[in-house]
């Protein structure tokens, strides 16, 4: 069963660029409430889409040049990458509602 993953400058390349599915990135800190009511939503997702689609997790207190590319302004926020490219975005987290129509829309773009 497929597991959010935690990402970092040494593993983003593998992980997120190279990954063979549409990739979730969530952008979160320990300290933003939303982000931990999130993560149980993504946890269960990334084990509902295993395979089509991978959830990866960035601190963005520890891994600021990573949140700064994609300029992250406010967390929790979501970007999809799919072949290299951000290809979805969603920002904040407005239930469980919302997150699995984001995953639906990508699971078909799966390799």
């Amino acid at each position: 069963m497929s597991q959010p993953v935690d990402v970092n400058f040494d593993n983003f390349e593998q992980e997120v660029l190279n990954a063979d599915q549409p990739v979730v990135i969530d952008f979160w800190a320990p300290w933003c409430g939303p982000c931990r009511q999130i993560g149980p939503v993504l946890a269960d997702l990334a084990r509902k889409y295993d395979g089509k689609v991978k959830v990866a997790k960035i601190n963005v207190d520890q891994e600021r040049a990573i949140a700064g590319h994609f300029q992250v302004q406010g967390i929790p926020a979501l970007f999809v990458v799919h072949n290299r490219t951000v290809v979805d975005s969603m920002v904040g987290f407005g239930g469980r509602g919302p997150l699995e129509k984001l995953f639906e829309r990508h699971a078909t773009r799966a390799a």
